[in-house]
């Protein structure tokens, strides 16, 4: 008995060490944009209603209701307000938090992510834009490719051009909503085809559901890759 609880005062210990280790990473992180952007305190976020669909149970559970995993408590730090909010937060990250600056990322994220799956898929059922394999070759593995387009400058251009619009316009935007301007995150003013003007709520939590999907399946695409030496599909 002695033994089993100085096993758990360990494990106990080791939960917490790492919580701390992950709140020293957020600060890291975050030096990287102005003070009122570090992603802690919650003094600007306004708590609200839950979104009109969560999907959850045909809608009638809605954000601040949802608890993904019934045999785990529900946080409370975790407001309901936000879209595809599951009350999954194993690691209390929303108690330090703020959660304007972690939906921003992650949207941010699963947005990157998507295109990346779409990328991939293309590349790997060796679909290609005529004249194409002349620069970079035939070749259908990722690992390839991506090397052939640093060496073409192609990465390159691509860093060059979304740093530059993420300087100019996402660290803007990012600051003025975390000073309280009412902005949602993600949100560029960008609606080319008015998709937002009916069901907003739904395709906001099929925008972030999808999101989370595709970061996990990149993450096992690129693993298989450097695994087997190629996508499993």
């Amino acid at each position: 008995l002695h033994a089993a609880v100085q096993g758990l005062s360990t494990f106990l210990t080791s939960i917490e060490m790492l919580r701390t280790s992950l709140l020293a990473a957020c600060m890291a992180a975050a030096t990287a944009f102005s003070p009122s952007a570090l992603p802690f305190g919650t003094a600007t976020r306004k708590a609200t209603s839950g979104p009109s669909m969560q999907l959850y149970k045909d809608g009638k559970l809605q954000g601040a209701g949802v608890n993904c995993i019934p045999i785990f408590k529900r946080p409370a730090s975790l407001k309901g307000d936000m879209v595809g909010d599951m009350g999954f937060d194993p690691f209390g990250v929303s108690g330090y938090a703020n959660m304007l600056f972690c939906r921003e990322a992650e949207i941010k994220h699963g947005r990157i992510a998507m295109l990346a799956f779409a990328g991939i898929v293309v590349e790997t059922l060796g679909i290609r834009a005529p004249g194409v394999d002349a620069v970079y070759g035939a070749s259908t593995n990722i690992f390839d490719i991506h090397n052939m387009a640093v060496e073409k400058g192609s990465m390159g251009q691509i860093l060059l051009w979304t740093g530059f619009l993420e300087i100019c316009g996402g660290v803007p935007a990012m600051n003025s909503m975390l000073e309280g301007s009412g902005r949602m995150p993600g949100d560029f003013g960008f609606d080319p085809l008015g998709l937002g003007k009916k069901n907003f709520e739904r395709k906001q939590l099929v925008e972030v559901m999808n999101g989370r999907a595709a970061m996990l399946a990149v993450s096992g695409m690129v693993h298989h890759a450097l695994i087997n030496g190629k996508v499993q599909g």
